[in-house]
């Protein structure tokens, strides 16, 4: 799958999406979430509040854009750029697997403030719907003209099975103390392995995958 590039007013909005994100994080990450507003995002990126609003509805957004920023674009090139012999179900996999699991420094940096605040940790949760669109249309041209409408389904039960696995993730330990500080929005200190936690919430898709396959198959 080859996609032209992009022409000069989609650069310069990529751009603009880049500096706020970059902003928006340097903000949070010296003031702390709660002291930065959107005017100071928008006053840092070099524009107006109302062009902030045009990128993120949210200081929120925006600061978790930091680390999810094209995610979902990474995980369908991932997923595209194995071999075809390749099942399907282990392409997305480990496709899901490598793009939330290798961070660099800014990406950790994000992390750590999203553990901190329940709105952060909403926010990081609501971008796996974003994985959907472009899954499935590296999907369905995986599976042929005829596998749109599974493509569709096999993407958003992908996307639903790692907030699932996210949201495990970010589970506090099992008592009232750990409880009491998630619902005030305290630290949330990440349970488990996440690469483990991603294969097990995938796994019981595989089936769905093979099956799809199968069906594709001349």
């Amino acid at each position: 799958m080859t996609t032209p590039p992009p022409g000069l007013r989609e650069r310069k909005k990529q751009a603009t999406r880049e500096a706020l994100r970059e902003a928006a994080l340097r903000l949070a990450v010296e003031r702390g979430p709660d002291q930065v507003r959107v005017e100071d995002i928008a006053e840092a990126a070099g524009v107006s509040p109302r062009t902030y609003n045009n990128y993120f509805a949210s200081r929120e957004q925006a600061i978790v854009s930091a680390v999810a920023a094209d995610r979902e674009a990474r995980i369908a090139a991932a997923v595209a750029a194995r071999p075809a012999g390749v099942r399907l179900a282990d392409a997305v996999t480990e496709a899901v697997v490598e793009q939330y699991t290798n961070t660099g420094e800014r990406e950790q940096q994000a992390l750590l403030l999203i553990t901190t605040r329940a709105a952060l940790r909403d926010a990081f949760l609501d971008t796996t719907a974003d994985i959907e669109p472009p899954l499935a249309a590296v999907i369905a041209e995986r599976l042929g003209g005829t596998g749109a409408h599974a493509a569709r389904v096999l993407a958003a039960s992908a996307a639903a099975a790692v907030r699932i696995a996210l949201e495990g993730w970010l589970r506090p330990a099992g008592n009232a103390e750990a409880a009491e500080s998630l619902a005030t929005g305290g630290l949330v200190v990440p349970s488990g392995s996440l690469p483990d936690q991603l294969r097990a919430a995938l796994a019981p898709l595989a089936p769905a995958f093979d099956a799809a396959e199968q069906h594709a198959q001349p």
